[in-house]
């Protein structure tokens, strides 16, 4: 059974009470960010609450281990943290070669003082757990809710995903960068700024690009 980076504990549950060789039920929905996304084996007949618990431990066991190894100064103090903004991270790029960067944009701005600003948290606020079925309204970013991080300042309280080791390696590890902003490029990856008028310029390309996909 396979639990890809970046699902909710409400999804993880999902595919385990999907999983029909596996036996009993799921009494709660655990902690956000506690599961750690990978590949498990099982026996038929095996209980979801000890698949879960396996989920648990290799989690605690992942960010306890490279906790040891995080780099100095960051900007937050807890592990549980670490975790949250590594949700943030997982959800903002699939590219594995962008996590560490998009990390180091993140650290920059808690640094500084500035909002995350970050879409994933606006949708985990309006939605929690299940996701949103709709793109994101400008109205939405200016929903008061304690996930909002347009709304915010610094971390949500929870992880808002459950994210896999890269993304919390990344977190722990930044990229030393300059930039404080990033946008979507259209191919999968995203075009990076050091200033707000350099990320406007991104952003109108951006659009452009989505307006072409649209006709």
């Amino acid at each position: 059974m396979t639990v890809p980076e970046g699902l909710t504990s409400l999804q993880v549950v999902a595919i385990l009470d999907a999983t029909e060789k596996l036996t009993g039920e799921i009494d709660a929905i655990p902690v956000e960010g506690s599961l750690a996304p990978e590949t498990y084996f099982f026996t038929t007949g095996e209980t979801r609450a000890a698949i879960l618990a396996r989920m648990q431990t290799a989690q605690t066991e992942i960010i306890d281990t490279l906790w040891e190894g995080r780099a100095p100064d960051l900007p937050f103090d807890t592990k549980a943290e670490a975790l949250a903004l590594a949700s943030i991270v997982e959800k903002e790029t699939g590219v594995s070669s962008e996590r560490a960067k998009v990390a180091g944009v993140f650290v920059n701005r808690l640094n500084k003082g500035m909002r995350l600003q970050s879409d994933p948290t606006v949708i985990y606020g309006i939605a929690g757990g299940k996701g949103l079925d709709r793109p994101i309204r400008r109205s939405d970013l200016k929903d008061q809710n304690a996930y909002n991080t347009y709304v915010i300042s610094g971390l949500p309280p929870t992880p808002i995903a459950n994210p896999g080791r890269a993304a919390i390696e990344a977190t722990l590890n930044p990229e030393a960068t300059t930039d404080f902003y990033f946008v979507a490029d259209g191919t999968g990856g995203h075009a990076f700024a050091r200033t707000l008028n350099e990320h406007n310029r991104n952003v109108r390309k951006w659009r452009k690009i989505e307006a072409e996909r649209a006709d």
